[in-house]
């Protein structure tokens, strides 16, 4: 099957606004109270994990919530001044940054090297990243995505032209039932996506290991740390969400009950992708930035991905949260 590339994989990461609706926001979130918060979401996760840690009692600063389905238009609202915060993986932000996003990084959490891969489906004949030639493979979600640029290293590694593969991209609702049916070859996922394709019979051809960067990021918008109450209020947040991914880590069957409800997610694959997660939160390091820096130079050259090079040291976002 030849894929057609999803609304993300487009020329201009910034011309989508439109199209994905990003700008009504701006009426209802861009304006409100001095120090007020506009976090931006994904899924509801970060708000519901907040909230069963009890780290939303006795703000003293107003927060709204705006909760989008993916990356790449939250990351297309802070640029519009939409939401102030948002979290991100580590390359969406690279390639938002390269397209002119005006943001900064202020917090990570390194992901397991496992919790991405590139998997065949039950039976597949393929048997290795080289069997791969000839091939097409969906990416989720989109061009410039941690699992695009898992997929591009491996097809590296094993010495494959990144041109004798047929390469798509989708929308990772669209991929997993593209998958099931056996439509495509091989996927390139992560997360409970590729948990649950893994409980249904899923084999994986290689994981993220020695791939990296691997990390997840909470980003925040050049204009709201300008803003001195914003700012502080920024400070508070994170620690919050410190806290809340602290407790996530000591309770995993709460929140794995927690994600669940939250997302209609079986309870077992909730429980797996937990099992899995490392969700340990901190302030960008040095380790953090070379990591990025090398999968920012590799996406500029030889992969053609990024339209310029991206400085990741010039991102950070310094005395936000603790080391």
């Amino acid at each position: 099957m030849a894929a057609s590339p999803s609304a993300s994989d487009r020329r201009s990461f910034l011309g989508g606004a439109l199209g994905l609706g990003v700008l009504p926001w701006l009426g209802a979130c861009g304006r409100g109270d001095r120090g007020a918060l506009v976090m931006g979401d994904q899924v509801h996760l970060v708000e519901s994990r907040m909230k069963a840690a009890g780290q939303l009692d006795d703000l003293p600063y107003r927060i709204t919530w705006a909760n989008f389905p993916g990356a790449a238009p939250l990351l297309e609202a802070l640029n519009a001044g939409a939401v102030d915060t948002a979290p991100a993986g580590d390359l969406p932000v690279i390639l938002a940054a390269a397209a002119g996003c005006r943001l900064k990084i202020a917090a990570v959490t390194r992901m397991s090297d496992q919790a991405m891969a590139i998997v065949v489906p039950r039976g597949s004949t393929i048997q290795s990243v080289a069997d791969l030639a000839g091939q097409s493979v969906i990416v989720s979600s989109a061009r410039g995505s941690i699992s695009h640029y898992m997929l591009l290293e491996a097809l590296n590694e094993a010495r494959i032209p990144i041109s004798s593969v047929r390469i798509g991209f989708m929308l990772p609702n669209e991929a997993a039932s593209a998958f099931a049916t056996r439509q495509i070859d091989a996927w390139a996922t992560f997360g409970t996506y590729q948990v649950r394709a893994e409980a249904e019979g899923a084999r994986i051809l290689r994981d993220g290991a020695g791939i990296g960067p691997g990390y997840s990021t909470i980003v925040v918008s050049e204009a709201a740390i300008a803003d001195q109450a914003k700012r502080t209020a920024i400070r508070d947040y994170l620690e919050r969400l410190r806290r809340a991914s602290l407790w996530s880590q000591q309770q995993p069957d709460a929140y794995a009950r927690l994600y669940s409800a939250q997302t209609g997610m079986d309870i077992a694959i909730a429980k797996a992708w937990v099992a899995r997660e490392r969700p340990a939160f901190t302030a960008p390091d040095a380790t953090f930035v070379a990591a990025l820096q090398r999968a920012s130079d590799r996406f500029y050259r030889p992969y053609r991905v990024l339209p310029r090079n991206v400085d990741v040291e010039a991102l950070i976002a310094p005395g936000l949260i603790g080391a």
